[in-house]
This record gives structure tokens, sequence and C-alpha cells, in this order.
């Protein structure tokens, strides 16, 4: 049952938990955008605690809509207050129309790109925590990954590829973003109990990046995870899956990972009743036309990936 509270009027309020269920956002974001910004202001009981009308949460699905084009988050509420001023207050009004041929200014971001970038090659970890703490508090956990960590970890790829050593930038990276997960997946796994993933690498190539990225979008939508950190044979991912009453399973990768070793031991556990296996990271671009059955891949946008693997839990719920 949906938790609210009715106004005087008899409209229904809301406490901070059921908002950010309804809408994907976390309560410190919600908090932060109403502290720093002042994009939203809740009602508040007798004790202090946040109630948010309906109203209140359709401003914040039209804040996702101006963040998910790229707009920084403080130029959210002079957009908002012009979209207000041009389209009259009605009760019942749809949301104002969003120009989506628009292009929103991206240098926020990009700046934020380049510390990140920086922070790594010079393994400042209070500088890549401070990046980390703005970006996951700011905006919703799949717009800071799509927006600022995903776009990272793919130039930082293709500049270690032109490397001969580039083990400690990457090492370091996995080590900061593992220990950041870590806490979130504890917490998240005892409040979320459905539906459940496992999530593991491909074979060959390096996918800790990318899983781990996949793993805050996963977890941050409600998913139960179960992360193996480091490759599994594929008979042993499908034991485990058993056990744990995963209904699917994640393999993350980057470009070098072996997809023909991954379809050999498929082809060898055939007969043990394989869960579909969805693939994630910058390996998928090599599977974008392939239709097999128990392999597909996710798409590279956090939010749609995570709409296909609520699609597939369905299925095999």
């Amino acid at each position: 049952m949906t938790e609210k509270v009715a106004n005087a009027v008899g409209g229904p309020l809301y406490p901070i938990r059921e908002v950010s269920r309804l809408t994907g956002v976390n309560s410190v974001t919600l908090r932060a955008w109403e502290r720093r910004y002042g994009l939203i202001q809740p009602r508040r009981t007798p004790k202090g605690h946040r109630l948010y009308a309906r109203e209140d949460i359709e401003r914040v699905e039209r804040i996702l809509q101006w963040l998910n084009r790229g707009v920084p988050v403080s130029q959210v509420g002079e957009l908002l207050d012009q979209a207000s001023s041009e389209t009259p207050a009605e009760e019942d009004s749809p949301l104002p129309a969003f120009n989506t041929e628009e292009t929103a200014p991206d240098h926020d971001w990009e700046g934020q790109r380049l510390e990140v970038i920086d922070a790594v090659a010079t393994f400042d970890t209070n500088r890549l925590e401070n990046l980390f703490t703005r970006s996951m508090g700011l905006y919703p956990v799949n717009t800071a990954i799509s927006r600022l960590w995903q776009p990272v970890v793919e130039r930082l790829e293709n500049a270690w590829a032109d490397q001969n050593t580039p083990m400690a930038q990457r090492c370091f990276l996995e080590s900061f973003l593992r220990t950041r997960l870590g806490l979130r997946l504890y917490h998240g796994n005892h409040e979320n109990t459905e539906p459940r993933i496992l999530m593991s690498y491909l074979p060959g190539g390096c996918g800790a990046l990318w899983q781990l990225l996949l793993a805050f979008s996963a977890s941050s939508a409600g998913f139960y995870i179960t992360l193996f950190d480091g490759p599994v044979p594929v008979n042993e991912l499908i034991e485990a899956a058993r056990m744990k009453e995963a209904r699917t399973i994640v393999l993350s990768g980057a470009m070098e990972a072996d997809i023909e070793g991954l379809r050999r031991q498929l082809s060898q556990a055939d007969s043990q009743g394989v869960l579909p296996i969805r693939v994630a990271g910058s390996i998928t671009r090599q599977l974008r036309d392939t239709d097999e059955e128990n392999l597909s891949a996710l798409d590279i946008d956090p939010a749609r990936a995570i709409g296909q693997l609520r699609l597939a839990t369905a299925r095999h719920g």
C-alpha cells in the first residue's frame, strides 16, 4: 500500500521515502535540491518531517526532464520558473511541453569529467571523493552515471588502450568505486528483496568499472544484487543464480572481452536450463544486432538498461 498522509483539504501528502520510490530520486538528492537550490518546498509535520503534495512530485518529474537533457541542476530553477510564467497554473493542467530538439549547455558536466580524469591521473582520493559525493548528491544516480561517470570510464579506457601500463589508474578508480558501492549494496539488499539479479564479468578483458556503474544504477532502482567481483565460469554462475533465486545474469565487459568464449560456455551449459544472460559495458557495441535466445545486450544508457532488466526479470520471475 502506498504510504501517504491526507492534508487539511483532502489531498494526499507523501513522506520523502515514498517520493523517492515514486520518482527514483534518492532522499539525499531531494534534500539537496530543497536546501541548496530551492527547487522544491515540501510541507513539514510538527516534528519537522517532510511531506510532499502531488504537485511537488510533478515538479520533481519536470526537474528530471531537464536534467536528463543535460541541464546543470543550478540552471533548472530558472527554466522551471520560465515554464510556469508561460503556462497558466490550473488544477490538473498537463506538464509544460519541452522542445527535445534543443541542446542544453553541457559545460558543467564537461568540467566535472575533466576534474575526475585529472583526479584519477594524480591518484587524488579526496578530490575524487568530493566529485563523487557532489554528483551523486545533486543528481539522480542514472543521470550522474550517464552524464559524468560513464563518459569518464569510456575516455579513460580509450586512453589506457594506447598506454603500456594503465593498470595503476584503473585499479585506483576500481578500488574507489568498490568502496562506495559496497555500503550502498549492503543497505540496498536489506531494503530490496525483489527482483534479484546476479552480476559478474565477461571472460577476458576488464569489466569491473562497467559492472560497478551498472550495480549503482540497479541497486538505486530497487534490485537485489548478488555481485561476483571477478569472472566466474558460466555453469557456476547458473548454479549460484539458482541458489540466490536470481531472475537473470548480467555480465559486464570492455571492448576486449571474450564474447566467443562466453558463447562456447553457454553452448555447453544449454542442458542446464540457462537463465537469460544480459551483457553490459562497452562490449555491447559488438552485440547490438545479436538476437540469441540466451544472450542479449543491455543499452549503454543506464536508465534504458534498467528498464530492460525490469522486463527481463518480469518475464522470468
